[in-house]
């Protein structure tokens, strides 16, 4: 799925997906785990409870700290809700 529309950059030194100019989705590695990014995170739908709010406004993370973190369909629909949330 992922974020098509969308041009890639680094944006503060970590690359980060951006729509019109805009972040919408991010990473950042450190040592231990791979932090995940959505700016407009807050407002996604998460019944699993693993996104955190992040910061300030509206963003929300999630630390992958093994690969057994990854799970493709729930990451596939955080994605969904980004592209609909842009599109808005």
């Amino acid at each position: 799925m992922g974020l098509p529309k969308t041009s890639t950059e680094l944006w503060h030194g970590h690359p980060v997906w951006l729509e019109n100019d805009l972040p919408v989705a991010g990473f950042k590695a450190y040592p231990t785990f791979v932090t995940v990014l959505f700016w407009r995170g807050q407002a996604i739908t998460d019944d699993s409870g693993k996104l955190n709010a992040s910061g300030s406004a509206e963003m929300s993370e999630f630390k992958l700290k093994s690969v057994d973190d990854f799970n493709s369909d729930l990451f596939d629909g955080w994605l969904q809700q980004v592209r609909e949330l842009e599109a808005a």
